[in-house]
């Protein structure tokens, strides 16, 4: 599986990336793969894909493309933090009718600002989230309220997630100081993405965070290939 994004180890939250591909089951290779490089243009050799948080990507463009190619091939794809905010973006100007939809950290200026800046800042800070009942991420995280680490700035804007429910998206998680937390697609395999960080306390867990480990059953179970 590729895990997309521009890795710095200065980073905490991609320190917990790299204890998490540490975790992952016998078999399956999750691997970092930067979004400038040529492994990320051919992304449909791989069996999933993690979109990463660490925005802006080095490579905007790609990091589209391949959530594209994911959420029109079926193959399972888990956006976190900055992968939920560009597969907002990915899924409003493909799939929504907002083909000028942008992230207003790359394009403060746009229009069709589907990615916002958050009211509060929630670098370094934890929020307490709410799944939705009858969800895949309430089947993988319980419906009971959960702590969720965050470290962005940025998340869906006041009028997106109308937007992008009218086009076939399900928000499926809310936390009350920071608006949408989750969302997913139904009838795809495993398109799902939050702006949490789960994989945050893989190092004390010892074990993956049940989104991750969904993410790798159904990289196994239901590649495209």
């Amino acid at each position: 599986m590729a895990a997309l994004g521009d890795r710095d180890p200065a980073h905490l939250t991609h320190r917990e990336i790299d204890a998490a591909m540490r975790l992952v089951p016998d078999g399956t290779e999750l691997r970092w793969v930067a979004t400038d490089s040529s492994e990320a243009r051919r992304i449909d050799r791989f069996d999933g894909l993690w979109v990463l948080p660490g925005t802006p990507y080095r490579a905007e463009d790609v990091v589209l493309g391949a959530i594209r190619f994911a959420r029109e091939n079926g193959m399972p794809v888990l956006g976190t933090c900055g992968g939920f905010q560009y597969m907002a973006v990915e899924f409003a100007r493909n799939a929504a009718g907002v083909p000028a939809a942008a992230h207003a950290e790359t394009h403060p200026d746009a229009q069709a600002i589907v990615v916002g800046q958050l009211s509060c800042s929630l670098v370094g800070e934890e929020r307490t989230v709410s799944a939705v009942a009858d969800t895949q991420l309430a089947e993988l995280c319980g419906t009971a309220p959960f702590t969720g680490y965050h470290w962005c700035s940025y998340g869906l804007a006041a009028d997106a997630a109308q937007r992008l429910s009218g086009a076939g998206l399900v928000m499926s998680a809310h936390a009350e100081d920071a608006g949408v937390e989750g969302f997913e697609l139904p009838g795809h395999p495993f398109y799902l993405a939050t702006l949490f960080q789960p994989q945050v306390g893989s190092s004390e867990r010892g074990k993956l965070h049940p989104l991750l480990a969904a993410l790798c059953q159904h990289a196994s179970r239901d590649s495209p290939g």
